[in-house]
């Protein structure tokens, strides 16, 4: 099946300031994918380029196979937050959402399904004025909702909700894939989506760190072995001869997944292929993000 989004070498350049920097990935159908970077990493940017919302320097963002503005009937086929504070204050979360289903031809009855959808029917008639932030963030996934999307674009969808707000996004989301319909959701905390995503694409001033699956990530939590050697690419064929699957980190060393030390070292001098570091590594998720985005030092 074809991917639902590419970006191919992605850049935005705001004068003199490189916001997003030849950035290349793509999302899968009926999957998750977890955009992260600290903040100022560029996600918010190249969700707006993605959106049509700015247009890129350099490369391009295609959803469907084409760029956002020449799409057919793109409320049907995407739905995005990127703010949870565009509303008017004085008016119901009802109308609000009628409102923006009357610009796209979508019935009234939709309002109420995709308000029932996120749990606010309840505070339908409540000014917006009077809601919480993280009944903002529901209200804002509610009018992502009204065209009965195929990919949900959203970003730090979590702002704002407490844990069982958290623990009802995230089985939102499941529930949404599980229809085969896919998800890009941005946050800067690699915890607050660890449960949610399969996908995980991580940048850092613009530019990819990491393109992998949340399992490939994870297993850097345990039984991940970091490898320095002058021959990588004979290393890591060596390795993957012998079913250890690798991965290249940004700070140009080889971390081996799932193994010990030993074996990587016996697996090395058999391939007669010099190293010269090989340690043990054991961290949260959380640490492997933070050191995949750490500032190098200066």
């Amino acid at each position: 099946m074809d991917p639902v989004v590419v970006c191919e070498s992605l850049t935005k350049r705001f004068g003199t300031v490189t916001a997003v920097d030849d950035l290349s990935f793509a999302l899968e159908p009926g999957t998750i994918t977890g955009f992260l970077g600290p903040n100022g990493a560029g996600k918010t940017t190249t969700l707006r380029v993605l959106l049509g919302l700015a247009a890129p320097t350099r490369g391009r963002a295609l959803i469907f196979g084409r760029p956002y503005d020449q799409l057919d009937e793109p409320a049907r086929r995407v739905g995005a937050v990127l703010e949870a504070t565009d509303f008017h204050p004085g008016r119901s979360g009802r109308d609000h959402l009628r409102t923006l289903g009357r610009a796209v031809a979508f019935p009234d009855a939709r309002v109420d399904e995709v308000l029932a959808l996120v749990d606010l029917t309840d505070a339908a008639n409540r000014r917006v004025k009077g809601y919480s932030l993280g009944m903002r963030q529901r209200l804002g996934l509610a009018a992502a909702l009204l065209g009965d999307p195929e990919l949900l674009v959203l970003d730090e969808p979590a702002n704002g909700l407490d844990p069982e707000g958290v623990r009802w996004l995230r089985d939102f989301l499941r529930a949404f894939s599980a229809k085969g319909r896919s998800v890009l959701v941005s946050s800067h905390v690699l915890a607050e989506v660890a449960q949610t995503v399969d996908q995980v694409i991580i940048i850092s001033h613009g530019r990819l760190v990491v393109e992998s699956s949340l399992e490939q990530l994870t297993a850097r939590v345990g039984g991940s072995v970091r490898v320095r050697s002058p021959d990588l690419p004979g290393l890591a064929a060596a390795l993957q001869r012998n079913d250890v699957a690798t991965m290249l980190t940004n700070d140009h060393a080889l971390l081996a997944l799932r193994t010990t030390s030993e074996r990587v070292g016996d697996i090395a001098f058999a391939a007669g292929v010099r190293v010269h570091e090989l340690i043990a590594e054991s961290s949260s998720l959380e640490e492997v993000f933070l050191n995949l985005t750490a500032e190098p030092p200066s």
